[in-house]
């Protein structure tokens, strides 16, 4: 396993639809592993492939967050949202690729999902709270969407000029 680098936002392949993954591969199952571990190291509860620059439709996530409670880390291959509830809930998000930039925004409050898991084996679960939210989140990601694509144009661009601002400095470190 191996710590990636997450792309920070503005960057094109963060707004590119990924392509599906065909079949399973040690390679895929070892990208699934890297991403895991990056995303606990950040530390974060979801990651996709598009934030380590791999245009493939690959998510994972964890939202175990209580003081130990057993992880749930879950690897989606081809991850699609079958059904949304009506009722909404609204959650303060946050990403890996915009660090540090938070904003409220409105999901559906439940969300069934059906992926491919790590063996092939295909799965399908109905996800409500913060697992709901932070599905949908990064199977936007897959899509070439991020959730400041769902704010305001002018608080969009304010947070899109401090990540311009981190990665100048970033490149002068």
């Amino acid at each position: 396993m191996a710590l990636r680098s997450i792309l920070i936002h503005p960057d094109p392949r963060l707004k590119k639809v990924c392509d599906p993954v065909p079949d399973l591969s040690d390679e895929l199952r070892g990208l699934a592993d890297d991403m895991l571990q990056t995303m606990y190291d950040a530390p974060g509860i979801g990651l996709a492939a598009p934030q380590i620059g791999i245009a493939k439709r690959l998510i994972v996530l964890d939202c175990v967050k209580e003081e130990g409670a057993e992880p749930r880390p879950l690897a989606m291959f081809n991850p699609e949202v079958l059904a949304s509830s009506d009722e909404k809930n609204v959650y303060e998000e946050g990403c890996l690729s915009i660090p540090e930039q938070y904003a409220e925004v409105e999901r559906p409050a439940e969300v069934t999902v059906r992926w491919m898991d790590r063996d092939g084996n295909e799965r399908e679960e109905t996800f409500d709270g913060l697992w709901a939210t932070c599905v949908q989140h990064e199977i936007d990601h897959l899509n070439g969407v991020l959730f400041i694509d769902y704010l305001k144009p002018l608080k969009r661009q304010l947070i899109t000029r401090k990540m311009q601002k981190l990665k100048r400095e970033r490149a002068r470190d």
